[in-house]
């Protein structure tokens, strides 16, 4: 059995001050790993002193962290993909455990959670400590997980899942995309306790308190209209139904005590509102199926990936890989 591919996947905009660091420090640490530093239009060296410190440099020149992950999940082939930042802030000591625990155990996604070790610490910015919490609760609650951070940069994929992701977002929130997209595909997630320090003085985050955390929110919302629309449109048609009945019900109550009918304007509304109810709870029904349609699609292309695999790593039969495939 072959040795697995292991990638270590950087995205970076302006980090110049720190990603030499953080290439020597993970190719030290995996020195089995190729490093892949993905410059998103730095108007610093980032560039070249990741290339000086080792790293194989690529430009993506859409701008957003989600064009960056979708660039390098379609560039790259690796039985196990790395994720980290390149300002400092996740140890590469952790990196090995979390390869580990994706490979032994054959996980989908390793998640490298902060939140349990130094995280509310080192973070000095406001509101991010209580924003993640928010967003694990929401998440955790929506989708039916138990996932300790949602919000982590140091993830561990698995060649299927990097595979067969479709990266929607555009910036921050794909964190927050990858988390739910597991969940909801029942797909094998674990997660590994990971140091975090913050960043070093004189290097800038890219990170927008109240913007970035609205788009994370909007993303959950849109997501679970998604992946849940039976439950989403009914909770909207329960609402229009609620309404309905409490401006509708006055009238009534007035009709069988006078038998007059005097604000007609508000019983047509209270109508329509009731057949909006109605609506939305067919609409989520009708999606709800197509839904499963695409879930059934899934599973069956996931099926396939592991005839795809860079390495024959972990498979059951090896005898059908046909020629040797470039980690890159």
């Amino acid at each position: 059995m072959e040795k697995p591919v292991v990638a270590v996947l950087l995205p970076c905009y302006n980090e110049a001050q720190t990603i030499g660091k953080v290439v020597a420090d993970f190719r030290r640490d995996l020195p089995e790993a190729v490093v892949y530093v993905y410059d998103n239009n730095s108007t610093d060296e980032t560039a070249r002193i990741a290339a000086e410190a080792g790293a194989v440099v690529r430009v993506e020149t859409q701008q957003g962290k989600g064009y960056v992950m979708r660039s390098m999940f379609r560039d790259i082939d690796a039985d196990c993909y790395l994720l980290a930042d390149g300002d400092d802030t996740y140890p590469s000591e952790d990196g090995p455990a979390m390869v580990r625990a994706l490979l032994d155990e054959r996980a989908d996604m390793v998640v490298g959670d902060r939140l349990s070790s130094t995280y509310f610490t080192e973070n000095k910015r406001r509101f991010h400590g209580s924003g993640n919490v928010l967003v694990r609760k929401l998440v955790n609650g929506f989708f039916g997980g138990d996932v300790s951070d949602i919000m982590t940069g140091y993830r561990a994929l698995s060649f299927s899942f990097a595979k067969s992701f479709p990266v929607l977002s555009t910036g921050f929130e794909i964190e927050t995309e990858m988390t739910i997209f597991a969940l909801e595909n029942h797909l094998r997630v674990t997660s590994v306790p990971v140091g975090y320090r913050d960043r070093p003085e004189g290097s800038e985050s890219k990170l927008s308190t109240l913007g970035d955390g609205a788009r994370v929110l909007r993303t959950i919302l849109r997501l679970f209209k998604d992946y849940r629309p039976l439950l989403f449109f009914s909770l909207l048609g329960a609402i229009c139904a609620a309404v309905a009945v409490g401006l509708g019900l006055p009238i009534a109550v007035e009709y069988f005590q006078t038998g007059l009918v005097p604000r007609f304007p508000t019983l047509i509304a209270a109508f329509f509102l009731l057949m909006a109810a109605i609506q939305l709870v067919v609409a989520g029904l009708i999606l709800d199926t197509q839904a499963r349609t695409r879930r059934q699609a899934f599973e069956l292309a996931v099926n396939q990936m592991s005839l795809l695999r860079p390495s024959a790593y972990g498979r059951d039969d090896c005898a059908g890989r046909q020629g040797e495939a470039d980690p890159d």
